[in-house]
């Protein structure tokens, strides 16, 4: 069933398309209008109403199922599955349109750098330097728009870390897929029900007291880009990470900016000498309808505090004219 026992019952109308393994996400936007994304294209799917009713039940419902809650009160669900399928909703008045809800479908499909190369999301050259890069404990960001496919890359590169290497895995949301045996996971935890937020900065922290060889952070979103920069700099080579960003030098800035945003007072100039001596390359990917592919690749040699630019190299960048 794919782990979507929990809210099949209450969304018959389009049990279809959630169980279809070609669809990816499926969009609702309000009880009449419902979208999905199949082989990275978008459609809309005529012919399917929920009913407004029914819909703001099966929400209500599936928040319930799921240990959650959306009300009046409480208007944003965001949740997981048990297979890490992500379920989303925003209800009236703050949805203009209606309900709105997102499933955004978990590929239970271990993908391998060699899918990548079939599907043309790079080639195999580019491939194999990518991998040199892990083996010779790069610093590597990930830089790319949502939905591009950063975790899914994420999780193709971290099965080249040595399985004798121990390793520890820091997300927000659960999603990378890792295989090494030793394995240490930390999920972020969001306040609810009077328990206290666990921060992914909190949870940083502690992976040192964990013995790691290498760090993994999902996601780079906020000021915990400080505590990675710290762990970059006192010698923990070899991590691997990811960034919303809609170009390398872009994910550079992006990363500079969630530093500043940790509180720690620290010249913008040292912030940024300090990113070109830990970061040593940058993957840019990015999703063009049916497609996804890597666009450039940096390393990152340093920063010029004369001409506030980083000096980077590009070792790989696809031409726009490309199809």
């Amino acid at each position: 069933m794919n782990g979507f026992e929990t809210i099949l019952p209450f969304l018959k109308p389009i049990e279809h398309l959630i169980l279809d393994d070609a669809v990816s996400e499926v969009m609702v936007n309000g009880a009449d209008h419902v979208f999905i994304e199949k082989e990275g294209f978008l459609e809309e799917v005529k012919g399917i109403s929920l009913g407004d009713k029914a819909l703001m039940i099966a929400v209500k419902n599936i928040a319930r199922r799921l240990g959650n809650d959306i009300s009046e009160a409480k208007p944003i669900l965001d949740s997981r599955l048990p297979d890490g399928s992500r379920v989303a909703a925003v209800i009236p008045p703050c949805s203009l349109c209606g309900v709105t809800l997102t499933i955004r479908k978990f590929n239970a499909r271990h993908f391998e750098m060699n899918d990548l190369v079939r599907c043309g999301t790079l080639d195999q050259p580019l491939a194999n330097r990518l991998e040199d890069y892990v083996l010779h404990r790069k610093n590597i960001l990930i830089s790319g728009g949502t939905g591009t496919g950063k975790s899914t890359l994420a999780s193709i590169l971290a099965k080249f870390i040595p399985e004798d290497e121990r390793i520890v895995l820091i997300e927000d949301t659960a999603e990378l897929h890792m295989p090494q045996p030793n394995l240490v996971r930390f999920e972020a935890r969001q306040e609810q029900d009077g328990v206290p937020p666990v921060a992914v900065r909190d949870l940083l922290k502690a992976a040192l007291r964990h013995r790691p060889d290498r760090i993994v952070l999902g996601e780079v979103r906020g000021g915990e880009a400080f505590d990675l920069l710290q762990l970059l700099n006192t010698g923990h080579s070899g991590t691997l990470s990811t960034i919303h960003a809609n170009s390398a030098k872009q994910g550079l800035a992006r990363f500079t900016s969630c530093v500043m945003q940790s509180g720690v007072e620290l010249p913008y100039s040292a912030v940024k000498a300090n990113i070109g001596d830990s970061v040593n390359v940058v993957i840019q990917i990015e999703r063009r309808p049916g497609r996804r592919f890597v666009s450039e690749v940096l390393e990152i040699n340093g920063y010029n505090p004369d001409a506030d630019l980083f000096d980077c190299s590009a070792v790989f960048q696809k031409e726009k004219a490309d199809p």
